[in-house]
């Protein structure tokens, strides 16, 4: 179990102290113009006081447009900035790195949301979503960038791009969502350019040990595991992010392909010559056991998103107890609480089959 609290060096900016980051997470905690809220920095600060190597914010869009839950965490103006500095300082001294994941939902924007329909690489009937022009997704790089400019300029350590789940990064990288015949679509090299080029502004724009992370999804929402991880080897390859993470659903499960199946869909990515780019990977990691055997299988560290919910302290407790079990479902509502989570939060939690009593 020691291997679970081995710091671990990035290729920018400071280690992390041990193989544990907060997941980014869905919780409609902040206010409805985005700026974070009492409940939503107290939510986070209990996970980096409780030991999480990383603190992590929830997805935060960087377009009104981009919006995809209410309650969603925003980084799309300077209003946001002042609050956001304030948690970043408020992480660091309580000895976890901290990062924003930078997110936009395109087309699973809730038009009634957003107030308009949402956006898409193409036309999508399914979610009443337009095509962005050329010019439009120029802008959504650039929202992106600015964005990082801004957690950059509140003190955080690094972001993450949300490359996964069926949003709009990953609407790109989509050859189901993805008809586009210009620069953005047709090879895999195009519908991926978005997300190289931000990486790249990111790295010209913020300062030189400004940590960069993606989350990829390698299977749904259109996605081809074997794309996916020409993907993340071309990322490892350019040397300009930190770490990769895998949002896998299950870690333990084999892919949905039958043709690859027969072995961990973790495996295709540990394969992987990584260098000094570090893999995460999430996905049903319950358990300190759970976690070791992720780095036993040759990932980096791990990232708790319900495990983190329901145990704020999760690594603290790992650390003084290996055998530690987390609370077990379902649980109550003045649990929730007691563990930093709203209402807002716990009303969304309650939509999951069998979570709160």
């Amino acid at each position: 179990m020691q291997r679970l609290f081995e710091p671990l060096n990035f290729i920018h900016g400071p280690a992390i102290k041990n193989r544990f980051m907060l997941a980014p997470l869905t919780n409609s905690q902040s206010h409805d113009d985005g700026r974070l809220s009492d409940v939503e920095r107290n939510w986070l600060l209990m996970r980096a006081r409780g030991g999480f190597g990383l603190t992590m914010t929830c997805a935060a869009h960087v377009q009104a447009q981009g919006r995809g839950f209410p309650g969603q965490l925003g980084i799309f103006s300077d209003d946001h900035v002042a609050a956001l500095t304030g948690l970043a300082e408020a992480i660091r001294q309580a000895g976890s790195l901290s990062a924003v994941q930078l997110h936009h939902a395109g087309m699973r924007s809730p038009a009634d949301l957003i107030g308009t329909n949402p956006v898409c690489p193409s036309v999508n009937e399914e979610f009443g979503a337009r095509a962005l022009s050329t010019v439009e997704v120029e802008q959504v790089v650039e929202d992106f960038v600015t964005a990082a400019e801004r957690a950059d300029r509140a003190g955080f350590d690094g972001v993450e791009l949300h490359g996964a789940h069926g949003y709009l990064l990953c609407q790109f990288l989509s050859s189901e969502i993805n008809h586009r015949d210009d620069r953005f679509g047709g090879s895999l090299e195009n519908r991926a350019r978005p997300l190289f080029d931000i990486i790249e502004g990111i790295r010209a724009r913020c300062r030189a040990d400004f940590q960069i992370g993606v989350r990829l999804s390698p299977e749904r929402f259109g996605m081809v595991l074997r794309e996916v991880q020409d993907v993340a080897l071309r990322l490892i390859s350019s040397g300009s992010v930190d770490y990769l993470d895998m949002s896998l659903w299950d870690v333990f499960n084999e892919p949905e392909d039958e043709a690859l199946k027969g072995r961990s869909l973790l495996s295709y990515f540990t394969e992987l010559e990584r260098g000094n780019v570090r893999l995460g990977v999430a996905g049903k990691v319950t358990r300190p056991q759970d976690a070791l055997a992720c780095l036993e299988a040759g990932a980096d560290f791990v990232l708790l998103g319900r495990a983190a919910i329901l145990n704020h302290d999760f690594p603290l407790q790992a650390e003084q107890d290996p055998d530690f079990e987390p609370a077990r479902l379902p649980v109550t509502r003045t649990y929730l609480h007691q563990q930093g989570l709203g209402d807002a939060f716990i009303d969304y939690m309650s939509q999951w089959p069998g979570f709160v009593a």
